[in-house]
């Protein structure tokens, strides 16, 4: 609620709406990120890609002032009026940030920094399927290619449906088991203490005000599902955890071999 995100399941219809109102084609044709560079020096990595009187890298970076933002109502930073770009950016902060499902969700072609921290999807995205992998340590040339590339073959560029898909489907599902093998861990009984005092939705509510209050009563499950949840699939065994894990390999393999001939090709050219 600091920086006016609303809850998921209202943000994600309105990130539906986003994607609608212009077409991928008529996008601008470039790479998008809009965020904090101040947190991380591979973010402040990123804002050397950015277009300037010398170079143009393909990419829109554009430094997000919170404090600014809060002051002014937060009119500038309106998740489902981003999707204007035919590509956005996502890096990682000081560690994983909240803003990837945010990105995926804009049907853009996800510009994915090579990661270092992974949530409960993130390992099942697959590159060039759900993403365009980026290179962490020489990101300007990677993006460029990327952004020329998928302009140039725009009937197979990445559109991404993963986060209207899967996540509303099954993040409380994925929520009901890890809470449940994690409990099979516990080697003690929980019992509840004598002074304990039983918390109800609306004394944590009460305290709250604003938009804290409001996007609380927003995410409220008012009623339970109706369903059981999902079966839980059984663990990958060896040799379709290799193949998933070679999958995933061969096509950034793909991606780093397009992008080595271009950049022999740019450099032979100049």
């Amino acid at each position: 609620a600091e920086i006016n995100i609303k809850p998921w399941h209202i943000l994600l219809g309105e990130l539906k709406e986003g994607t609608t109102r212009i077409p991928w084609l008529n996008r601008e044709p470039y790479a998008y990120w809009k965020g904090n560079p101040a947190v991380a020096e591979t973010r402040q990595d990123l804002m050397k890609c950015n277009v300037s009187e010398n170079q143009d890298w393909n990419a829109r970076l554009f430094a997000q002032d919170w404090f600014r933002e809060l002051q002014e109502g937060f009119n500038k930073s309106d998740l489902p009026s981003q999707c204007t770009y035919r590509y956005k950016v996502y890096i990682e902060g000081s560690a994983w940030s909240v803003s990837q499902k945010y990105i995926l969700s804009c049907d853009s072609t996800t510009l994915l920094v090579k990661p270092k921290y992974y949530d409960f999807f993130t390992r099942g995205l697959i590159p060039v399927h759900h993403h365009w992998p980026i290179k962490d340590d020489d990101k300007c040339r990677s993006i460029k290619f990327a952004v020329d590339w998928g302009n140039n073959h725009k009937q197979r560029s990445v559109k991404n449906t993963f986060c209207h898909v899967t996540l509303p489907l099954y993040v409380y599902d994925y929520m009901f088991h890890l809470l449940n093998s994690y409990a099979k861990l516990f080697r003690y009984k929980p019992s509840i203490s004598a002074n304990a005092t039983e918390l109800c939705v609306e004394s944590m509510v009460c305290g709250a005000e604003g938009s804290v209050k409001k996007f609380m009563m927003e995410s409220l499950v008012k009623v339970p599902a109706n369903t059981d949840p999902c079966t839980m699939p059984a663990p990958f065994d060896p040799p379709t955890l290799y193949a998933t894990s070679q999958r995933k390999e061969s096509s950034i393999q793909q991606v780093e071999s397009w992008e080595k001939s271009y950049c022999d090709n740019q450099t032979i050219t100049s």
